[in-house]
């Protein structure tokens, strides 16, 4: 997924967008390649009018902290990603590498590698805006907050899950349910907040016990189960403990998948204001 930001990814086969998603630094050190593998208090934020389902031996985790945290995946100074998507559809898949860089939480550049028909397709980000230049046209075309929840590249993830637009700590209320079972770990729901436009209605998401997103359910405005993502091959990466891959089911639709997995990110990497720039994206073609 390279994938970034915290705000910060669909629209035709020409079209991409940036990359989601760091959590629970703990000191270790590695290096930038994906590395093999390896609990938080109550919130200022959130919190819910229900008593959430506590075992004993065990204690609630702060809700507020584990969005936080959730929200800032893979966010850094300065971070630069190799990733690759792959998309399954019945009789058909089809893989796309990409590279990507971003800076804080506002700026992001993806660039599709391969396959040779996408290569130069490209996405940047700057604070709310978002555009995709298209080689093939050699067009720039802006990318209207409406079409955050748009499929990427004809797959099952957003313009939003790549470039994170919104903020699941700003945009959602938040509300500890409780333990679960499959996959194991605390269940947090989040209710989209009113008046803020392109949001999912609601987000389940599963937290293992160690503060890492295992399971999102994301369910449309009528409320309906839309896609599942399993969050999964948690490991040493660029220096922090990650989910590297995430795979995205649709409900209702037999034979359709999508894996975003991380094969490279560095991250706290110094990088020029000016490759932020739709300037910059036109000429570097």
């Amino acid at each position: 997924m390279a994938v970034l930001s915290s705000r910060v990814p669909h629209l035709t086969a020409a079209m991409l967008a940036a990359t989601v998603l760091v959590l629970l630094s703990a000191p270790a050190a590695c290096d930038n390649s994906i590395a093999p593998q390896g609990r938080v208090p109550e919130s200022e934020l959130g919190v819910s009018s229900s008593t959430p389902i506590v075992p004993p031996g065990y204690t609630a985790p702060d809700v507020a902290q584990l969005i936080r945290n959730f929200d800032n995946l893979y966010d850094s100074s300065g971070t630069v990603a190799v990733s690759e998507i792959t998309i399954v559809r019945p009789g058909k898949t089809r893989t796309m590498r990409m590279r990507s860089w971003s800076k804080g939480d506002d700026k992001a550049l993806i660039v599709i590698e391969a396959p040779v028909r996408d290569a130069g397709t490209a996405t940047l980000k700057v604070g709310n805006n978002l555009w995709n230049y298209l080689p093939k046209i050699s067009r720039t075309i802006r990318i209207p907050p409406s079409m955050m929840m748009g499929s990427w590249m004809g797959s099952d993830m957003t313009n939003d899950d790549l470039v994170r637009e919104s903020s699941y700590l700003d945009d959602y209320a938040s509300e500890l349910v409780g333990r679960s079972d499959n996959p194991p770990g605390w269940k947090v729901k989040l209710d989209a907040l009113p008046d803020v436009a392109g949001l999912w209605n609601r987000i389940e998401i599963v937290f293992s016990d160690d503060g890492l997103p295992a399971r999102m359910q994301f369910f449309d405005r009528r409320d309906r189960l839309s896609r599942t993502m399993v969050l999964e091959d948690v490991r040493w990466i660029g220096g922090r403990r990650v989910p590297t891959v995430m795979r995205v089911i649709p409900e209702r639709e037999e034979g359709r998948s999508t894996e975003f997995r991380y094969l490279s990110v560095e991250f706290d990497v110094d990088l020029d204001d000016g490759m932020f720039s739709l300037a910059h994206l036109e000429r570097r073609r």
